[in-house]
Formats: C-alpha cells, structure tokens, sequence
C-alpha cells in the first residue's frame, strides 16, 4: 500500500493483514495438508499460524521461502529510494531486475526458492503441503513453472496480492502451476 521495499524486514501483520489470514484459513478449511512451510519472515509466519490452527497441522519455518533481500533498500518507500539511490532505482524500473547492489538478485532468489520447494516436496512425496511465503518467491515458482527466467518473469507475471492462493505441483523434478 505504501509502495514499499520489504524485503527481509520483519515486520508483523497489521489489522487487515490478519483479516485476511483468517478469511484464507476459512476458504482453505476444507482442504487437507500434510504440513504447512513458511517463510520464518514475521508476516508471512503470523499469516501462516493463523491458517495452520484452523487446519490444525504444525508450521514449520524454512529460510527458502524468505523475501528477496533488497539489501538496503529494505523497509524503504520507492520515493525514498529514488532520492538515496537514483542510478539504482533507475535500473530497477526500467527492468524490474534489482537495482539494489547489498542484497540478493532475482535470479538468487528463484534458485533458493525452487530448491527449497524441491526439497519440501522430496519430504513429502505424493501429498499437499501448505507453502506460505511472499509476492517475489511467488513470482519465482510461477516463472519456475512457465519456463522463464527468474528476472524476465518477474516482469512479465506482475503483482501478487496479499493471500493470494497458487496452485504447483513438483512433478519430475520440475515445477508446474495447477488449478
């Protein structure tokens, strides 16, 4: 909401963030899973609780699912960043790649973050695991799945929205998006 960069802040959930946790947890009770994983971020792990005790299964963290480290950017709102680090800011609009130059890049990112899904998945062969992470691991997984690059698919697979579901399969040593 405030065109912020998170990244690895770890702030906790607000009041509506916590709504919405709790209205996912009700749209997901009906469904069965064999663990549930989280980033160990704050947000994500408040968010991830909250689903795990309606569906009465443990929450386990795993640093894989983490944000992409924007370095120090993090905590910063793009206003604020394109007066501390203009050249930097410009790199990252004109290709949405990272223009931090202290953090992790795009690519780091989705290599950390299918290989932490690979291995969630080789723990728990043939049944349905809860992931909850953030919008860049998201957008990862589904450029993983589409067969894009990690940087050219941020760009072209857009915005995640807070408790959004997306659907994956690990089949074969690959990742595929399911519905």
């Amino acid at each position: 909401h405030e065109r912020r960069f998170q990244g690895h802040a770890d702030v906790p959930l607000n009041e509506v963030g916590s709504r919405q946790a709790h209205a996912l947890a009700d749209a997901l009770a009906a469904e069965t899973f064999a663990a549930a994983y989280s980033s160990p971020l704050r947000r994500a792990l408040e968010t991830a609780e909250i689903i795990a005790a309606r569906l009465d299964i443990s929450v386990e963290a795993s640093d894989a699912l983490k944000e992409v480290d924007v370095g120090s950017w993090s905590g910063l709102t793009t206003t604020d960043v394109e007066q501390r680090f203009p050249e930097g800011f410009r790199r990252w609009t004109d290709s949405r790649a990272g223009g931090w130059v202290d953090g992790e890049t795009y690519d780091e990112l989705g290599t950390r973050v299918v290989a932490g899904l690979l291995a969630i998945a080789t723990r728990h062969p043939g049944e349905h695991v809860l992931a909850v992470t953030h919008g860049g691991p998201i957008r990862s997984v589904l450029a993983a799945a589409a067969g894009l690059s990690f940087t050219s698919g941020r760009a072209k697979i857009g915005f995640v929205e807070n408790c959004e579901v997306v659907r994956v399969a690990v089949r074969e040593g690959g990742i595929e998006e399911v519905d």
